[in-house]
């Protein structure tokens, strides 16, 4: 496996299911990968960076580009250098934005600027994502490449019960290691 390959951007956006994000970081690890993460600013509503800091002993970039301190790693050349780009959990929002090329934060950006595969775990309310608009937008994602991961099933943050949970964390890591050995 190269260098490259180890590499792992996540992005977190502003979804209830962000609390999974950090779980998701220490499997990514415990498979030798080199994890980086970007937050939208609604996820580090959910969850702090800080949180994300202390487990991948990397700095954080959240919310829009020219926020990003210099000292940090910019989006494009973490994008460049990454085996994977997994953006997890993926709201409805930024799978519109990613679906249509707007990249007005650093996960989208990130995502734009992508060298590599890109890898979305979609969560949100089953209203949501059976929306005709939400569907279409993940066709046009998956129609470019990009691996948009099944939701989950059953009872949601609001109470309700269908569609639109965060798929499991061992299914992202699986489908990050695969996505991983076919760029090998």
């Amino acid at each position: 496996m190269t260098a490259k390959a180890k590499i792992i951007v996540l992005g977190v956006t502003g979804s209830i299911a962000a609390y999974k994000a950090a779980e998701l970081v220490r499997r990514m690890q415990q498979q030798g990968w080199d994890v980086w993460v970007m937050m939208t600013e609604a996820a580090a509503k959910y969850v702090g960076p800080l949180t994300f800091q202390a487990l991948t002993k990397h700095p954080v970039a959240v919310g829009k580009c020219e926020a990003v301190e210099s000292s940090t790693y910019q989006h494009l050349d973490l994008s460049g250098r990454a085996g994977v780009v997994v953006i997890a959990p993926c709201t409805a929002n930024v799978l519109a934005k990613i679906a249509h090329g707007l990249a007005d934060d650093v996960v989208t950006a990130t995502v734009l600027a992508a060298a590599g595969p890109v890898l979305v775990a979609p969560a949100m309310n089953s209203r949501m994502w059976q929306n005709p608009a939400t569907q279409a937008n993940v066709k046009t994602l998956k129609d470019r490449g990009v691996l948009v991961l099944d939701v989950g099933e059953g009872e949601l943050a609001c109470g309700e019960v269908g569609a639109g949970r965060l798929t499991e964390l061992e299914n992202i890591v699986a489908a990050v290691a695969q996505t991983m050995q076919k760029g090998c």
